[in-house]
């Protein structure tokens, strides 16, 4: 029986997380290394520091209720938690990481202030307007719906409330850019397949929708340069001993998205992976 997508994306992290979590830490995302990607500093704290440029790009210095939208293990949540004096709710496909962000939160005292959830995040299950703040830190990419995530996103914002996207993209395509080649649909077909993706697009047309949708002040940023140094250090670190048992013991899906992390590094080398940015605000209806 072939798994749908859903099923996919859900057994991927059910299997790699686990993996991750030990070997490099609980934020489940790209680092930031500056903004020409030249700063050397510790993959953690350039994963931090991510956060936190996203934070001061997006200028968010308060919010009550965040949602953070592909919440993994509950790495962002629990800083902006944190950080921001908050209640986060985090969603995800998988309930192994639901479970592991649980526990995390109880060890580090925010379980009053947080909560992880199994659910969908093309029907999400809050009421309209329930968030200051959605968080959808290299999610969007999973999203076999651009447009329905999207608008989902601005549903349950509250009005004045701001989306902050990060995500894969592909470089733009549309005119004047040359269309995507044979070769290039090919080297991002290959990505799908190991990240269960359904596609990405470019940042434009994320940018369209979101204005179709409503979403005032929106501002995008392309930061390929600044994350791109990102999986020349998780390369680095995938084949130490540690990493090669947890590896076997993790299974054949997550071998082969290992052995495949030269896809997303050389995605980035030719200028066709992209890391692009979002922001948008939903205004009073």
């Amino acid at each position: 029986m072939t798994l749908t997508l859903q099923q996919q994306i859900q057994q991927f992290y059910d299997a790699s997380s686990g993996l991750w979590e030990q070997v490099w830490g609980e934020h489940m995302h790209h680092g930031y290394y500056g903004p020409a990607g030249t700063e050397r500093k510790e993959r953690r704290q350039a994963q931090i520091d991510l956060i936190e440029e996203l934070l001061a790009w997006a200028e968010i210095r308060q919010a009550a209720q965040i949602l953070d939208v592909g919440c993994g293990i509950g790495g962002s949540s629990l800083y902006l938690a944190d950080k921001l004096n908050a209640s986060a709710t985090g969603i995800t496909l998988s309930p192994v990481q639901a479970n592991r962000a649980t526990e995390r939160s109880q060890a580090a005292g925010l379980e009053p202030r947080s909560t992880f959830l199994v659910a969908d995040a093309l029907a999400m299950p809050f009421p309209d307007q329930s968030f200051d703040l959605v968080w959808s830190l290299e999610s969007g990419e999973h999203m076999p719906d651009k447009r329905q995530f999207l608008q989902e996103c601005y549903r349950v914002l509250k009005p004045g409330g701001t989306l902050i996207m990060a995500t894969w993209c592909h470089r733009p395509a549309s005119p004047p850019n040359p269309p995507l080649t044979p070769d290039e649909q090919q080297h991002l077909e290959k990505i799908y397949q190991v990240y269960c993706l359904p596609h990405v697009i470019s940042l434009p047309e994320y940018e369209a929708i979101a204005q179709e949708l409503g979403f005032q002040q929106i501002h995008t940023d392309d930061w390929s340069q600044a994350v791109a140094p990102f999986w020349d250090v998780v390369i680095g670190s995938a084949f130490t001993p540690n990493a090669l048992l947890g590896l076997l013991r993790a299974g054949r899906t997550t071998i082969q998205a290992a052995l495949s992390l030269g896809l997303m590094r050389q995605g980035y080398q030719r200028g066709l992976v992209r890391f692009g940015l979002l922001k948008g605000i939903r205004v009073a209806d």
